[in-house]
């Protein structure tokens, strides 16, 4: 076989592998998050269908393919329909440029477990993943219920703001490390544990969590959902399949969010003692998606004025300071 269709076929096995894998997950992380939260509030969480509830998942599955889909008479249809598919296929798209694993060796040729090496990864999928917060929007909008626009207008002005605190803490990161490519900053953080740029870059590493869980739409930052209106803001009208569809995206987007920690502050997939690095990757990356059902469990719900007083009045000058900081010690 000539390089150019093992490249072809190379990519497309890659390509179906992280649809299937991912879409996997997203559906175990459902499952994971309810017996994490049970746990916290001393509940059992699902038991009862299969061993451990695990069956739940196939339950859940069949109710969502099998609901009837309800699009409102008054809404705008088309945009309306769209809305939960753009929010699925940005999230995956984003996996694209992130390095999951060490490349190895398959008959006689090395794999690189990445769809696309690209040399400015890190703006590919800080800029792929940002679109997702448009299926929010949209969704909200196209609906014409007054709850999901309020619903939808929350979370565009959070997203939109806290991408600001995000970027901000990356660029820290960038003028390091000299580079845009995930692969670079995973291999600058390769010379034992001292030297994960969590140790470096402290602050960037908490601005830029907190700007992952409003990208994410996590508690307790989310502004999607008000507990106030007891409804679920901006997918109040969505109903079935296109229901499932956003919270595959989202749960997708929070796997992607783990992974892109891991690379960015964490170490990525280096070895670690006598520990390979594919194994580094996924407790590291396990562990930080815990965070998000630790944070769920654990804070009560900011209102939509703390959470943006937060980012306007203490996050963007924190990360400002820490990139000017930054600078001073790369020219010194």
């Amino acid at each position: 076989m000539s390089d150019f269709a093992f490249f072809i076929l190379e990519t497309f096995i890659k390509c179906i592998i992280v649809i299937a894998i991912f879409a996997t997950l997203a559906g175990l992380a459902t499952y994971a998050e309810r017996k994490v939260l049970a746990y916290f509030q001393r509940r059992i969480g699902p038991d009862m269908v299969g061993p451990f509830g695990l069956i739940q998942i196939v339950a859940d599955m069949i109710k969502l393919f099998t609901k009837e889909d309800i699009i409102p008479s008054h809404s705008h249809k088309f945009i309306f329909a769209i809305a939960p598919l753009i929010s699925a296929i940005c999230a995956f798209v984003a996996l694209a440029a992130i390095p999951m694993l060490p490349e190895f060796v398959l008959f006689g040729r090395v794999i690189e477990p990445i769809i696309a090496d690209i040399n400015v990864a890190l703006l590919f999928v800080i800029g792929t993943s940002g679109l997702c917060f448009y299926a929010v929007f949209l969704g909200g909008l196209a609906s014409n219920n007054k709850w999901s626009i309020l619903g939808a207008a929350r979370a565009l002005v959070a997203i939109i703001s806290y991408e600001s605190v995000g970027a901000l803490a990356l660029i820290a990161i960038v003028m390091l490390v000299s580079s845009f490519s995930l692969v670079d900053i995973n291999n600058y953080q390769s010379d034992g544990f001292f030297s994960w740029l969590i140790f470096k870059q402290p602050l960037a590493f908490v601005l830029f969590v907190i700007a992952l869980f409003i990208e994410t739409n996590r508690t307790p930052l989310c502004l999607t959902e008000n507990d106030a209106e007891i409804i679920a803001g901006y997918g109040t009208e969505y109903s079935g399949l296109r229901w499932g569809m956003f919270f595959i995206g989202e749960y997708a987007s929070m796997i992607a969010g783990a992974i892109l920690v891991t690379l960015l502050f964490l170490g990525g997939f280096n070895s670690f003692w006598i520990i390979p690095g594919w194994i580094m990757m996924i407790v590291k990356s396990s562990f930080v998606f815990f965070w998000y059902f630790w944070a769920r469990a654990a804070f009560p719900q900011l209102r939509p004025d703390q959470v943006m007083k937060m980012c306007y009045l203490i996050l963007i000058p924190l990360a400002v300071l820490n990139l000017l900081i930054t600078a001073l010690a790369v020219l010194l």
